[in-house]
Formats: C-alpha cells, sequence, structure tokens
C-alpha cells in the first residue's frame, strides 16, 4: 500500500511563492523511484484539475497552460518525496492540492492515478 502526505500549503498573497511537499510511504516491494509522481488541484466549486507532472526519473517533466513558467515540479528519489514550487501565485490557484502516484504512465489524466494523498489547501489573496 501508498501512503502520500502532503504539506506546505498555507495563505498567501499574490505574487508570494509557496513550496509543496509530498512524502511518499509504502509497504515492502514499493519504491518511490519508480512512480510516475503528479500534482492535481481542486478549486471551490470545481473539478480536480491537472497541475503537473514528472517521470519516475526526473528526466521529463509536464505542466498545465496555467502554471507553466509559475511553477516546477520536481522529485528526490534519495528522500521520496515530490516538490511544487509556486511562484508568483495568483488568486486562481487558491485549491486544495493533492499528490498522485501510479507506476504506469505520466499522465494528465486523474483517472490514471492509483494513490493519492489527503491534500493540502492553499489560498492565495488579491
Amino acid at each position: 500500500q501508498v501512503h502520500l502526505v502532503e504539506s506546505g500549503g498555507g495563505m498567501v498573497q499574490a505574487g508570494d511563492s509557496l513550496r509543496l511537499s509530498c512524502k511518499f510511504s509504502a509497504g515492502s516491494g514499493r519504491f518511490f523511484r519508480n512512480y510516475e509522481m503528479a500534482w492535481f488541484r481542486r478549486g471551490p466549486g470545481k473539478d480536480r484539475d491537472f497541475v503537473a507532472a514528472i517521470r519516475y526519473n526526473g528526466g521529463s517533466t509536464d505542466y498545465a497552460d496555467s502554471v507553466q513558467g509559475r511553477f516546477t515540479i520536481s522529485r528526490d528519489n534519495t528522500d521520496d518525496t515530490l516538490y511544487l514550487q509556486m511562484d508568483n501565485l495568483i488568486p486562481e490557484d487558491t485549491a486544495v492540492y493533492y499528490c498522485a502516484a501510479n507506476l504506469m504512465t505520466m499522465s494528465r489524466s486523474p483517472a490514471q492515478y492509483d494513490n493519492w494523498g489527503q491534500g493540502t489547501q492553499v489560498t492565495v489573496s488579491s
């Protein structure tokens, strides 16, 4: 079983930065370095939307158009942790942010991910 725990959310003003973390833990035989990872978010009254994804080895990344150039996804396979650096935040970034993991593919579709964290709230005021 895979366990994901997000942290780093908070309340900030427009233009500020935040860094989210997602700590991975799992049972025997399951290793963070084998998993494709992603961040999704759910804003007030909205569906869960793709934010960013990263290959198991960090060799490739993908970003939603809305965050391209402002957010950076990264991972530390020696520490089993996924990160999302969020710069120049805007009120539209207000959401609960979730990390997700799967063994098969780096994808923008939440349906491809079978392991989810509980989420961390990010609130951006104008």
